[in-house]
């Protein structure tokens, strides 16, 4: 891993909790890590600061609630270091390479729009996660939000994206965002929540692994309901549509069915990983039965199989921002450990120990509020399904139907599907699903879609072309 007479260059990719623990161990043991983090200040989505104009408005214990004081122990801890660490605040790295003679080579744009390239020995990625969307017709329209759209709304500028919004879809964030806009002023119009109870009451013993949190969500629920605000379980939003009013939303359960008015819409099944650049590193894969997601492969450490490269974070897997900071501080002890520069073996295993509880949690979270994949083959033919190129259910039919197309990716060189600005992270799942539906094949047979660089878009005139760059 380079030469071990010079200091091993490292780079982290990810301003979130996995990468600000990563970035201030790495500069505790005397390196000088590069820090590249795509929003303007370190925090992630979870610990978000607003701009300084808005933090007199929004205080810590309004902005993180019961995690206060963990969010400013973690801002506190990175700033106490912050001289020792190569902060790149605004910088998206759009692409990596392992290099011929070993490294990495990261291409990024900076924060005032220039392109820039990066050689480093070792790298943690710490991306994080996504929103994860079923769609249905009318979710494109104006005034529907992500679930994660409508806290950073919250987190980062102090406004609600309406004062009666409703949220639909299922996992926590569906009411911890509910919670965090009754609190601040808003009455959503409704919770409908695609789980059931009973599925919550069969994850009880593996949720009971941090009893804490769990009592805590089932709080921020009963806070709810007692402030009069309908809680729907085992309901799913079938369509969208707007109103001279604002928005309404059709739903059903397996017994009933009706209809609520809001001004605003947030809509949102839970979290995917952002995992686009260990793909490009040729990191090995898998299918995740249990989440029904593709996720990159690693040891409990966060070793990928590509000698060098880390994850940590909801990269690896959609854990919190707790075992986050576990992740991140872990996945930097065993970059040092390989690095044979400082080994802590003690704290290593201790690290292990916490995430193995925290990774029981997260199964029992994936069985209280799994995601509806059942409801992928049965969407109707005018539903959006790839809102960048504008594709419905029934054009995918169609081309499924007309080319049988072996694997998803086979799907978008037919319909354009996941060709458009996200490059597929919204519409990649639901092809997939699409195609096993349709050919009665497996999510390990038909695979998930590619990643291609640039992850994200930048602008063509600043393309930095290389051997590799782009294919």
């Amino acid at each position: 891993m380079g030469n071990e007479t010079e200091t091993p260059r490292i780079a982290i990719v990810g301003g979130g909790p996995a990468g600000m623990r990563a970035a201030g161990l790495l500069a505790a043991a005397g390196l000088r890590p590069v820090l590249f983090n795509e929003a303007p200040e370190p925090g992630g989505q979870i610990y978000r600061r607003p701009p300084p104009p808005l933090r007199t408005v929004l205080s810590p214990a309004r902005l993180y609630g019961p995690d206060a004081v963990r969010a400013m122990a973690l801002h506190s801890d990175f700033e106490a270091v912050a001289d020792r660490i190569d902060h790149r605040s605004g910088t998206l790295v759009w692409n990596i390479m392992k290099q011929e003679h070993g490294g990495f080579r990261l291409l990024h744009q900076d924060a005032d729009g220039g392109q820039g390239a990066h050689n480093c020995d070792a790298v943690i990625l710490a991306t994080g996660a996504m929103d994860r969307i079923l769609p249905m017709p009318g979710w494109t329209l104006p005034g529907v939000w992500s679930m994660g759209g409508a806290q950073v709304m919250l987190k980062g500028q102090a406004s609600l994206v309406g004062r009666r919004p409703v949220f639909a879809g299922s996992g926590p964030l569906l009411y911890l965002v509910a919670w965090q806009y009754a609190k601040e002023g808003g009455r959503p119009a409704a919770v409908i929540d695609a789980s059931t109870f009973a599925a919550k009451l069969r994850a009880a013993p593996m949720l009971a692994a941090r009893p804490a949190v769990a009592l805590r969500g089932l709080a921020m629920a009963a806070a709810l309901r007692l402030r009069g605000i309908p809680v729907i379980e085992g309901a799913h939003a079938d369509r969208i549509e707007a109103t001279d009013t604002g928005m309404r939303v059709h739903w059903s359960s397996s017994t009933s069915s009706g209809q609520i008015d809001g001004d605003a819409v947030a809509i949102g099944h839970g979290l995917k990983s952002e995992q686009q650049l260990a793909e490009l590193l040729g990191c090995r894969s898998r299918h995740n039965a249990e989440s029904g997601q593709w996720l990159i492969e690693t040891d409990p450490e966060g070793r990928t199989s590509v000698a060098g490269a880390y994850l940590a974070g909801d990269m690896a897997g959609i854990r919190g921002g707790h075992a986050a900071e576990f992740a991140g501080e872990l996945a930097a002890w065993a970059l040092l450990a390989d690095l044979k520069h400082r080994d802590n073996a003690s704290r290593r295993a201790v690290l292990r120990r916490k995430l193995s509880r925290q990774d029981r949690f997260r199964r029992g979270l994936e069985q209280a509020f799994p995601f509806p994949q059942h409801r992928i083959a049965s969407l109707p033919d005018e539903t959006i399904v790839c809102r960048c190129e504008g594709i419905s259910a029934s054009a995918l039919r169609r081309a499924i139907t007309d080319w049988q197309p072996a694997d998803v990716n086979r799907l978008k060189a037919m319909s354009r599907c996941g060709m458009g600005r996200c490059q597929g992270r919204l519409c990649g799942q639901i092809a997939a699903g699409l195609l096993t539906a349709q050919l009665g094949r497996t999510p390990g047979d038909v695979g998930h879609l590619r990643a291609q660089a640039p992850i994200k878009p930048i602008p063509g005139s600043q393309l930095i072309v290389e051997k590799g760059a782009v294919e």
